[in-house]
């Protein structure tokens, strides 16, 4: 019960950051995240960018894209629904926070890079580097959290007094 909690924590999440707050009773967070969801979508033009993204229109997109907002999101997003997943029960082994943080990083750089980063001679744009660098960054930081914990010891969680 508790995983499913956990799941369907991340999937409001990835519908809108703060919905999964409100499910877990965070509502003052929850209001928050939707706040700032709103404010960033807005500045960035992010909402009026996904429709020509999806009918390829790559750079029209490109043209409307306020690039200053757009480098908060993918930070904004994954870490609204790191929050949720870990205030759902989940996060409980160490280094949990990597895959998102590593999403977070490498979404950002997606956007960065958007205006000219091309996969086979195809543009991609703001929104689908995004998400393709959002995934390859979560699968990236799933990698390096199970090698770290590999090498660090976390059966001492705070340090003895002497």
């Amino acid at each position: 019960m508790k995983k499913d909690k956990r799941v369907e924590a991340i999937i409001w999440s990835i519908a809108l950051p703060g919905f999964a707050q409100l499910l877990n009773k965070s509502y003052i967070k929850g209001l928050f995240f939707i706040l700032l969801e709103i404010i960033v979508n807005v500045q960035a033009r992010f909402n009026y960018i996904i429709i020509p993204s999806f009918q390829g229109n790559t750079d029209i997109a490109i043209e409307a894209t306020n690039y200053q907002w757009i480098m908060f999101y993918p930070c904004l997003y994954m870490f609204a629904m790191w929050d949720a997943y870990r205030d759902a029960g989940g996060g409980q082994k160490p280094l949990s926070y990597i895959p998102f943080a590593s999403a977070a990083f490498l979404g950002t750089i997606g956007v960065i890079a958007s205006p000219t980063f091309q996969i086979m001679g195809v543009l991609l744009g703001p929104i689908w580097t995004g998400i393709l660098a959002h995934i390859v960054g979560f699968i990236i930081g799933i990698f390096i959290a199970k090698l770290l914990r590999r090498f660090i010891d976390f059966s001492e969680d705070e340090p003895s007094e002497s």
